[in-house]
């Protein structure tokens, strides 16, 4: 997703020497360096060097008390499930060294994100790089849970009814974090009928924008931060799998599909409306602030309207 570059309310830091301690119990050496990364905007992270060489990602949950969307609570736990089912699925994923109180400790991946990579790749590369992506999300959409939505809520037995609860809560949020609002309700309502079409819980990444693919040697090398994962329509990919845009041919020549029908278009448009309502909000309890945020907020709005048809 975009991303605005400031600092988050809900980063939590720990010391060198926490970080230390934690290398030692998990790896059984002593941490040799360590760096935060500062590309992702709702955990800390941090690379940690071990003295033996071996490389791992850090991530540190928001502490307790920091105000956040619904969604947002026990989203590690989220994470840990998701990489887990990804593994056994043979999906390319970081592996989990350890997830306790707050902390996930994978190992690291050696490329680069896509979206750093991609000023240096040819249309042919990107264009091959998209059909591996497909064909990967395809696999990913073959695992299946026993409810729908959000894994920590919320949630439903239907896809309707977890979908109407998702939006219902970011709607709250924002009534709660004072953040002004369209009436999206009715446009929502109107279209809520074609939500009964899935009738199969399948994972959807749902964050799957490039910045969280990682590329080496030509290939996707690893997919990270699945925390935003949920159980549901497998078209709700592709808000963020083609974010703010058309899906390219290549992804669906990967994936294996042609097109959509025009019900499957509405449904596209109201995953990415959801999308738009939960990054008008969210920057209000993370603190962000400056003129790049608020022309963020004003693209985001003029999206959520043509989405909706507001």
């Amino acid at each position: 997703m975009i991303r605005v570059v400031v600092d988050s309310l809900t980063k939590r830091r720990l010391s060198e020497a926490e970080l230390d301690a934690l290398v030692r119990r998990v790896l059984g050496v002593p941490l040799a360096a360590h760096v935060e990364l500062t590309e992702g905007m709702f955990n800390t992270a941090y690379r940690l060097t071990a003295a033996d060489g071996r490389e791992t990602v850090l991530k540190v949950a928001p502490p307790a008390d920091v105000p956040l969307l619904t969604y947002e609570r026990d989203l590690m736990r989220t994470e840990a499930l998701a990489f887990r089912l990804m593994a056994a699925r043979g999906l390319p994923v970081p592996e989990v060294l350890l997830h306790e109180d707050g902390l996930l400790l994978m190992t690291a991946l050696t490329g680069e994100p896509w979206s750093s990579a991609r000023p240096g790749l040819t249309d042919a590369e990107h264009g091959a790089l998209r059909r591996e992506l497909g064909v990967i999300v395809r696999e990913l959409h073959g695992i299946t849970g026993d409810a729908y939505g959000y894994v920590q809520g919320p949630n439903g037995a239907t896809w309707r009814e977890a979908f109407t609860k998702m939006v219902d809560a970011v709607l709250a949020d924002a009534d709660r974090f004072g953040v002004e609002l369209p009436d999206v309700r009715p446009a929502f309502e109107a279209r809520a009928h074609l939500l009964d079409e899935v009738t199969e819980p399948v994972l959807v990444h749902f964050d799957l924008w490039e910045a969280n693919i990682f590329l080496a040697d030509g290939h996707v090398e690893g997919i990270i931060d699945p925390e935003r994962a949920l159980f549901g329509d497998p078209l709700a990919e592709f808000a963020t799998v083609a974010l703010f845009t058309e899906l390219d041919d290549d992804f669906k020549a990967g994936y294996g599909v042609a097109g959509f029908t025009g019900g499957e278009e509405t449904r596209i448009a109201l995953y990415r409306a959801y999308l738009c309502l939960v990054m008008i909000v969210e920057g209000v309890p993370r603190g962000y602030a400056g003129e790049e945020r608020e022309a963020h907020v004003r693209f985001f709005r003029e999206k959520l309207a043509e989405y909706l048809g507001l």
